[in-house]
């Protein structure tokens, strides 16, 4: 495969990845940690979350309040996000002002001040954030079929993290995890746009290369075992609508079998994007599921989605239930269209189209500069930017026969939880 974008690691061990692209004067510029919520133990968990929000609080160099201003002043965006397997930080702005946001992000990396009235404040900020999340009965399902599915990995608790954790967590603990896990060698720089991959590599050295590599930061290995029986839960809470989540045991993103899981989820319920700025939609009205509960009325919508992880995670279908009818109705139907995958060999023109859904919406979410930034960087996290160039080929590849063997294999009642969400009637307070 001829190689679009160049790779470098720098003596101090930041990987650093380059793709240039001349549509816009644009460049976007993200770096990754590996870091994440499953690098958390019990009585530290939010913490990678919250390590976020306290490098918005600034350095000596930039003070928080210029931070913002500097980087809107030049015509920029930026953002961060942390997830179960790493945290990002980005900037998108004019291809002559990226300067900006590199040195933003270098500083941050090794210069970020947590002061304890800043931690005070942002105790208070993720405290809400979790509350307010308690009051989404669709967290409140997805939070408890999370911690039923994983006993043993840290998958098992939430990336916003445990209240007691979120009220006990002290500057020390926080201050700790970043100097921990806030260093060049366990980085990435992924940057896209409109430069010369020779001049940006220079700037990129003069600017992150005297930046001390970190001493190898420590890693939990908790496998999960595998599933032992079918785990059903039911989630009482406010609101008016009862909802399923039917949660299978799913491969991770570099094993090949998650390709055909992510076929079978385009043809179950409709594609869903991996890229978390979605970039358009594809109806799902010609999935299975739709037709079986949505056109039935069991159901008033239904969704599923496969994340794309580091190890194991979950392949999960939602369904919102029709007030008129009850959750078993909806899980035996449900079930019906799971043992046609597994008896019946799928008909190659529905995997054409499931194909060529999936393929849609993942061109929609990698078409701009932001989003190839993005995936340069995504990618590499788990399994190396190549995952990306060859996604589509290897959807491609999937074969009647590999589709009703990896069904048989993951959509086993043994290897799913089933959550049912059961309103009281109380209003959802926003």
């Amino acid at each position: 495969m001829t190689k679009i974008y160049s790779k470098t690691i720098l003596e101090n061990g930041l990987n650093v990845l380059l793709k240039e692209i001349h549509t816009a004067p644009l460049v976007s510029s993200w770096i990754w940690y590996r870091v994440g919520s499953r690098d958390e133990i019990t009585g530290h968990t939010g913490i990678s979350h919250w390590c976020e929000h306290m490098q918005f609080k600034g350095t000596p160099n930039f003070p928080s309040n210029l931070l913002e201003r500097a980087v809107a002043r030049d015509g920029g965006m930026w953002n961060a996000f942390t997830y179960f397997d790493w945290t990002t930080f980005f900037e998108t702005m004019p291809a002559d002002k990226i300067d900006l946001g590199l040195r933003i992000e270098a500083d941050r990396m090794i210069n970020s001040v947590f002061d304890e009235k800043e931690i005070a404040s942002e105790r208070t900020v993720v405290i809400s954030e979790r509350e307010g999340s308690e009051n989404d009965p669709s967290f409140l399902l997805g939070e408890a079929v999370q911690n039923a599915a994983f006993r043993t990995h840290p998958y098992h608790h939430e990336i916003i993290g445990d209240l007691p954790d979120l009220k006990s967590m002290s500057r020390d603990d926080l201050y700790n995890h970043y100097r921990t896990f806030y260093a060049p060698n366990n980085a990435i720089l992924s940057v896209a746009g409109d430069f010369k991959t020779t001049e940006m590599l220079a700037n990129i050295r003069d600017i992150y290369g005297k930046i001390p590599m970190g001493a190898a930061p420590p890693r939990i290995t908790r496998p999960e075992p595998a599933a032992i029986g079918e785990h059903r839960l039911t989630v009482e809470g406010p609101g008016e609508t009862t909802y399923l989540d039917i949660s299978f045991h799913a491969p991770a993103a570099n094993d090949l079998e998650f390709f055909p899981v992510t076929v079978l989820n385009s043809l179950l319920a409709g594609p869903s994007s991996l890229n978390m700025f979605g970039g358009g939609g594809t109806s799902n009205k010609t999935s299975r599921l739709y037709r079986a509960l949505v056109e039935k009325e069991l159901a008033v919508s239904v969704g599923g989605g496969l994340a794309a992880t580091a190890d194991p995670f979950l392949y999960s279908v939602v369904i919102t239930l029709n007030p008129k009818r009850k959750p078993e109705e909806a899980l035996a139907a449900f079930d019906v269209e799971i043992k046609r995958l597994q008896d019946e060999l799928i008909p190659l023109n529905e995997i054409t189209r499931a194909i060529k859904q999936a393929r849609a919406l993942f061109a929609y979410g990698s078409e701009n500069i932001t989003n190839q930034a993005f995936w340069l960087g995504h990618a590499e996290m788990f399994a190396g930017y190549d995952w990306f160039l060859t996604y589509l080929d290897k959807l491609a590849k999937v074969t009647p026969a590999e589709l009703q063997k990896i069904a048989r294999k993951y959509f086993r009642p043994q290897n799913r939880v089933v959550g049912t969400y059961i309103p009281r009637g109380e209003e959802v307070r926003v």
